[in-house]
C-alpha cells in the first residue's frame, strides 16, 4: 500500500469516528423553526370591538341612575324594533348591563366562520352570570363592520352576598361567549400580491436575518431570499396562489441556528420580578449587602382626673421608635462568571426581589454588569 493509499485509508478513518462521535453525542445547538420566530408582514389578526347590552341578568345589571347611558341605549333598541317609549318616563333597570364587546379577527377569516368574543363590563354591573348578549356589531379601525355578535355568556366566577357580607370567586363583570361572533367580511392579505413577500422577524438580530436568508435559498435555491436589515428579509414568491401556499408550507419549518440573545436583564418595578438570561456574565466585583430596619410601636394610654376633681379622661399614646441595621456581608466575584455564579451568588447575600433591584442597578453603574438593564 502505497502512501496516497494509506493517507486515504487515514482519512476514512477519521471521518468514520467523527460520524459516530456525532451520531452518539451530538453537538448541543440552539435551533428553532422559521414560523417562530418570523412572520410574514400583512398576514395578521385584526381586533374588533363594539358596544352591546347584556339582558336576562338576575338583578345584578347596571344602576340606571348612575349609568343612563345604559337606558338610552335600551330606549334606541327598543325603537329600532318598533316599541315606542313615552317621552319623559323613568325606567328604572335591574338586569339590564352596559357592556363592550371585543375580538380577534384572525388572517385569511371569511365570511360565516365564527371567532370568540369577549365581553366586559361598562358601568356597575354586579355581575354579568347568566346573561344574554343581544346582537352586537363588531367595528374595525377604519369603522366598518366585519362581525356580529351574541350568544349567552360564560362567566368563570360565583358570588353571594346577604346581610352585609358577600362573597365572590374570581371575576363576575367580565365573560366570554365561544364562537359568539359570526365573521361578516373578510380582511384581504398581501399573499398573492406582487412577485415577493416580507418576512419581519420577531426580534432584531442581523445573524438572525442572515441564517433565514441562508436557510432559504439552501432549500428554495440561490437567490430565493435576501436579508434586507437586522429584521425583514425579502422572499420571492412563485406566480401561482397555489404554489405560494406551498412555497410557504416548506419554509416555515426550516430549522433556523440561532446564537446565543444579548445579555439583557428585565426588572419589573412594580412587583419586583427580575429576569436574567443565559448571556449575563460579571466582571471583578466585590458586593456589600446589609440592612436597616426602623420599628415603630404605638402603645395607648389613659390619663384619668383625681376622684372628685374637675378634670377629664384624656387617652394618649406612647411612641417606641427603634432603628436597627443589619451588617453588610462583602462577597468577591471574579470576573467572567455565568448566570449560575450570579444567580448563587445574589442568593447567599439574602437579598429579596426588591433588593436585587438595586443591587443590579449598582453593578450596571460601575460597570461590572456586562448586560443591558430594562426596567419595565
Amino acid at each position: 500500500m502505497n502512501k496516497t493509499e494509506k493517507g486515504w485509508c487515514r482519512g476514512l478513518w477519521v471521518a468514520l469516528i467523527l460520524a459516530i462521535t456525532t451520531t452518539l453525542w451530538p453537538v448541543a445547538s440552539s435551533a428553532a423553526r422559521l414560523k417562530e420566530i418570523a412572520a410574514v408582514q400583512g398576514v395578521r389578526s385584526n381586533p374588533l370591538v363594539g358596544y352591546g347590552l347584556v339582558v336576562g341578568l338576575d338583578g345584578t345589571g347596571d344602576q340606571t341612575t348612575s349609568a343612563p347611558f345604559t337606558t338610552q341605549s335600551l330606549t334606541s333598541l327598543l325603537q329600532q324594533l318598533g316599541v315606542t317609549v313615552p317621552a319623559g318616563t323613568s325606567i328604572q333597570l335591574k338586569n339590564v348591563a352596559a357592556v363592550t364587546v371585543t375580538a380577534q379577527l384572525p388572517a385569511f377569516a371569511q365570511p360565516g366562520q365564527t371567532i370568540d368574543v369577549n365581553v366586559s363590563s361598562l358601568a356597575n354591573a354586579k355581575s354579568l352570570r347568566g346573561g344574554l348578549l343581544i346582537a352586537t356589531p363588531l367595528k374595525g379601525a377604519d369603522g366598518q363592520i366585519y362581525a356580529l355578535a351574541q350568544g349567552n355568556l360564560i362567566v368563570g366566577g360565583a358570588g353571594a352576598s346577604a346581610g352585609g357580607s358577600k362573597v365572590q370567586i374570581n371575576h363576575l363583570s367580565a365573560g366570554r361567549i365561544p364562537e359568539g361572533a359570526t365573521v361578516e367580511r373578510s380582511v384581504p392579505t398581501p399573499l398573492n400580491q406582487g412577485a415577493s413577500l416580507q418576512l419581519d422577524l420577531n426580534a432584531a438580530d442581523y445573524n438572525t436575518a442572515r441564517e433565514v436568508a441562508r436557510a432559504i435559498n439552501a432549500r428554495m435555491g440561490a437567490g430565493s431570499a435576501q436579508a434586507v436589515d437586522g429584521r425583514r428579509v425579502h422572499v420571492r414568491m412563485p406566480e401561482l396562489p397555489d404554489a405560494r401556499v406551498s412555497f410557504l408550507a416548506d419554509i416555515e419549518n426550516l430549522n433556523i441556528d440561532l446564537v446565543p440573545p444579548a445579555a439583557r436583564v428585565i426588572i419589573n418595578a412594580r412587583t419586583g420580578s427580575v429576569v436574567v438570561n443565559e448571556s449575563v456574565t460579571l466582571s471583578a466585583c466585590a458586593i456589600a449587602h446589609g440592612s436597616l430596619s426602623v420599628t415603630i410601636s404605638t402603645t395607648p394610654l389613659v390619663s384619668q382626673p383625681n376622684p372628685f376633681g374637675q378634670g377629664q379622661t384624656v387617652q394618649a399614646e406612647q411612641s417606641d421608635i427603634t432603628i436597627r441595621q443589619e451588617p453588610g456581608t462583602l462577597i468577591s466575584l471574579p470576573e467572567g462568571v455565568k448566570l449560575a455564579d450570579v444567580v448563587k451568588a445574589l442568593n447567599s447575600l439574602g437579598a429579596t426581589p426588591q433588593d436585587l433591584l438595586a443591587i443590579l442597578q449598582a453593578m450596571k453603574s460601575a460597570g461590572s454588569l456586562n448586560a443591558e438593564l430594562e426596567v419595565i
